[in-house]
């Protein structure tokens, strides 16, 4: 890594310009499983207290009527509240639907969701690799934010916020050949040498197992009701900056993805962002709902020329490399052109 380089991306007034030969995106179903969470991040606007009558747990009958909303997505995206059978009552709910573990409520929802015909992209927080073991044969891939490297006041009640325990999660993921999704949150109180830290490992760990397909660039956006909710968003020029060093520092393969909803994204693709995420037309962002998805056509307009291309929840890299499993491969080959992207 040139270190002057990325000193003189901090403190520069004009940040390189790319202009890639397209940028991408996919199409999902957004299944909210449990809003309820043992880690209780200052800055969450998603997690419920146990005894709010805003917390919840989907039934099988409530992810089937989720499932059938589906028109044109291609990836059942499946988030979750981390570990919650922690929690006593949580653990009640749980066992009426038949269960003791959420891992295996998951394999059970991934075979719903598969039968649907999407493909599941899971975000269950720290696994186990025997529970990413479980669940790889069932999922396209699968994700963990590291967030930061640093260790911030806001995660000291938020257990799975450990960043070695999360290294340790996105590590197994690597041992096991799943594509994964990983990304850093800025604007929590993380300094610029602790973004960059960040991006260096996962830099390294992508350079040691060749598992990561992207990298999100996420803001912090402010959330009512929370410890931080008074507490500003980063700047669009820190965001530009950031996606511009993580440009500078990831291998070119690992892609950079930036949420439409939350920036201004043509500004950040000329900076080095590839990909657009998943966005919904039939759901919402649960985690940012105040934040509607853009529709492809105004996705478009926001790309002011550069070709936008449909991918799948795994990447064109690891559709080629055979980095799925027999109980997914047919959707893979209904929805894949030769390629790797989405057939049209």
């Amino acid at each position: 890594m040139d270190r002057k380089l990325i000193k003189d991306i901090i403190h520069s007034k004009k940040l390189p310009t790319n202009i890639p030969d397209c940028v991408t995106f996919s199409r999902n179903i957004f299944i909210p499983v449990t809003n309820v969470c043992r880690n209780r991040c200052q800055y969450c606007g998603f997690r419920q207290p146990i005894d709010a009558g805003e917390a919840y747990l989907l039934s099988k009958e409530d992810v089937k009527g989720i499932l059938g909303k589906n028109k044109s997505a291609t990836e059942a995206l499946f988030t979750f509240g981390e570990r919650p059978e922690e929690i006593p009552k949580f653990k009640e709910w749980l066992g009426d639907l038949g269960y003791s573990k959420m891992v295996d409520y998951l394999v059970d929802l991934s075979k719903m969701a598969i039968d649907s015909g999407l493909l599941p992209h899971s975000n269950m927080g720290l696994l186990s690799y025997d529970e990413l073991e479980l669940l790889k044969p069932l999922n396209a891939s699968m994700g963990l934010m590291l967030e930061t490297t640093a260790t911030l006041s806001i995660h000291e009640r938020s257990p799975g916020k450990d960043p070695k325990k999360r290294i340790q999660t996105i590590c197994d993921a690597g041992k096991l050949n799943i594509p994964f999704t990983t990304g850093i949150l800025i604007g929590i109180g993380e300094s610029w040498e602790d973004r960059i830290d960040s991006l260096l490992k996962i830099g390294d760990l992508h350079v040691r197992y060749g598992h990561i397909q992207e990298i999100i660039i996420q803001p912090f956006t402010p959330k009512p009701g929370t410890k931080m909710s008074e507490c500003p968003p980063p700047s669009f020029d820190d965001i530009k900056k950031t996606v511009a060093i993580a440009h500078e520092i990831l291998p070119k393969e690992v892609h950079i993805q930036v949420p439409p909803n939350l920036t201004s994204p043509y500004e950040l693709v000329l900076c080095g962002a590839s990909d657009l995420g998943g966005v919904s037309e039939q759901t919402i962002d649960y985690i940012n709902p105040e934040s509607e998805w853009p529709s492809q056509r105004k996705l478009m307009e926001m790309m002011q020329g550069i070709n936008l291309k449909e991918r799948l929840p795994i990447y064109p890299l690891f559709i080629k490399k055979g980095w799925y499993s027999d109980e997914i491969s047919n959707l893979i080959r209904k929805y894949s052109d030769k390629k790797g992207f989405r057939k049209n």
